[in-house]
Parts: C-alpha cells; structure tokens; sequence
C-alpha cells in the first residue's frame, strides 16, 4: 500500500521537491503513526531542500504538523487511536503519514482548530523558549523583534507584552507594519534599502539602544542588531531567512559594550518531555483564554510544497503558513 507524500530528490531550488508515492508506514516502539490534518512549513525546511544543512537524498521534508492518531506502537499507554496530537521533530511530515514518537506527541484540545495546532510547536514554542529562556523579559525590558510579521514575530511579540516588555518590531511592508502593530507592538518600522536600524532604533530609546535583540534573518540584519544594543545587550540570533552569519570578530562585542550573543535551537530547550509540555501549555493555554493569536498566512494543498516553501523564502507571505493532505 502507498501514500501521497512530498519528496526532495536532490539540494537544489523548491523545483526539486515532487509530489509522489511512497509506501505505507508502521508505528514502532514507543511510536504513533498519525494521519496529519494539517503540516508546518518552517524555514529549516528549505536549509535541509537547498544542502544547507546535510541531509540524504532523496527524503521527505518536514519536521512538524497536527492530527489524527491512528495506531500505536508497542509501549504507548499515554496516546490512544482517535486523540489529536501536535509534533515539532518528526521527520517526514510533508506526508499523508507520519511517525512521531510519543514521548514528542503534544495532547492537543478540542477547542484548538489543526491549522493553530500545527503551527504551535515549533514556531510558537521558539518564541516561548526565546521570551523566557534565552533572555528571560519581564517589564522594563526593551526588545527588538525583526520580521515583526513572520510566523515566530507575531508569536514572540505577543508573548513579550504579555511578560511586559516593550517591543519594537522591522517589517518590509506597511501590510506587515500593521498586523506587526495588532499583535501588539509598541513600535514598529520597514527596513530595507537606506535604512539605518541601529539609528532608527536608538533614536526610539533615548539613544541608549534596546536589551535584547532576536533576529530570525541572519546576514542582511546581524550588524545592525549589535548596533542596536544597549549596553550589555544580548543578540539573540535564531536563524537566517537572509543567509547564514559569516564569522566575525569577538571583539567587537568588548566595543559595543560588553555585549553577548546566542544562537540557540529548540531541540535544546525542549530536551526533556517535561520542558516541552511546559512550554506547550503555556501557549495552549494562551489561545484558549485569547490572549494569543496564531496568524495562519496561507495554505496550500500538500501537492503544491514547492510553490508554498517559494513564497515562504520569497517573504510573501505573513504568519503561519501550513500544507493541507
């Protein structure tokens, strides 16, 4: 028996990402075999399609998604066939089948719709591990959040006014300045060509720069960010949607002001089964009291990956953007 699934048959463009059969699965030890209802699209999708990250050819993309369980493996006793789960870090997601282990399955209620459950794990638990755990805001924090709009912004924006933090917020369009703004945003403003952010930002703040930083775009903001510190400041660099960092000199975190900087991944901050249902319930809890918005962007059918992780690199496209089997 076989299934529809998405396949990367070699590093290269969205091109190379085809829409085939490929045979059934089964759920193992401690595994649930689940029928997703709705799959993530995430930025380290494409790093792992283009060969920035090393990965086997061909495989099936995709690291997260919510749905249906429909078995269980041997030594599950927490999950039964019928219940919803969310996963973050199962491989292969971009399928009509998929295996997630139970120890990384996230319970998910009835009054949360699939489209938000599969955008919360790995967007929204960043934003939770980023708010709290690499720099842990509270009121009087002053941040910085680059694309302000895209899926871990709008999330990371509302979780640092609710700690009490101002916010300041880059987009690339005044669309984008908007929703920047609904999400809660103190300041927001569009970045691009001749615009100064370190400038921009220290002129919001007295001159004295913000407490942290969190940049999702890598090259085209990472100097501007340091720039952009007060003090003591920390960067917190979670990703590269504009290219990856090239190397710098350490001392020029001394001259800026004894500043430091991170660049931390969610399997680090979600290591024991404990720490990710902490971070899930938060954010679970957040949508249900409504509080917390997931921004679903656009979704595409499951068939058409190439033409939705396109305009995910593209920047055409705001919020959460999710595959449909």
């Amino acid at each position: 028996m076989t299934h529809k699934a998405i396949q990367a048959t070699q590093a290269g463009g969205p091109e190379v990402l085809e829409y085939v059969d490929v045979e059934d699965v089964s759920a193992g030890a401690g595994e649930l075999l689940v029928e997703p209802k709705a799959i993530g699209i995430n930025f380290i999708d494409t790093y792992r399609r283009s060969g920035v990250y090393p990965m086997q050819f061909p495989h099936v993309p995709g690291v997260e998604g919510a749905g249906v369980v429909r078995d269980v493996g041997p030594g599950v006793d927490n999950f039964s066939v019928g219940d919803r789960v969310a996963w973050h870090n199962a491989h292969g997601s971009y399928s009509e089948q998929v295996i997630v282990g139970a120890d990384q399955a996230i319970p998910v209620p009835d009054n949360v719709d699939d489209e938000t459950a599969a955008a919360l794990p790995l967007q929204g638990m960043t934003a939770h591990y980023l708010a709290t755990s690499s720099f842990a805001a509270r009121e009087g924090t002053t941040a910085l959040v680059h694309a302000g709009a895209g899926g871990v912004g709008l999330v990371l924006t509302q979780l640092l006014k609710k700690l009490g933090a101002r916010v300041i917020t880059t987009v690339g369009t005044e669309e984008k300045a908007e929703l920047s703004r609904q999400a809660g945003a103190d300041d927001v403003f569009l970045y691009g060509d001749g615009v100064d952010i370190a400038a921009t930002v220290r002129g919001l703040t007295n001159g004295q720069g913000v407490d942290v930083v969190y940049d999702g775009v890598g090259k085209a903001t990472f100097d501007a960010s340091l720039d952009s510190l007060a003090v003591r400041g920390l960067l917190v660099l979670f990703g590269g949607s504009s290219g990856q960092v090239p190397p710098f000199d350490l001392q020029r975190l001394n001259s800026g002001g004894s500043l430091s900087v991170s660049r931390p991944t969610l399997v680090h901050f979600t290591q024991t089964r404990e720490e990710l249902l902490s971070r899930a319930e938060m954010l679970l809890q957040g949508v249900q009291e409504g509080w917390l918005n997931f921004r679903i962007g656009a979704s595409y059918p499951l068939s058409e990956a190439a033409q939705a992780q396109r305009d995910l690199e593209g920047r055409k496209t705001t919020g959460k953007i999710v595959l449909l089997p």
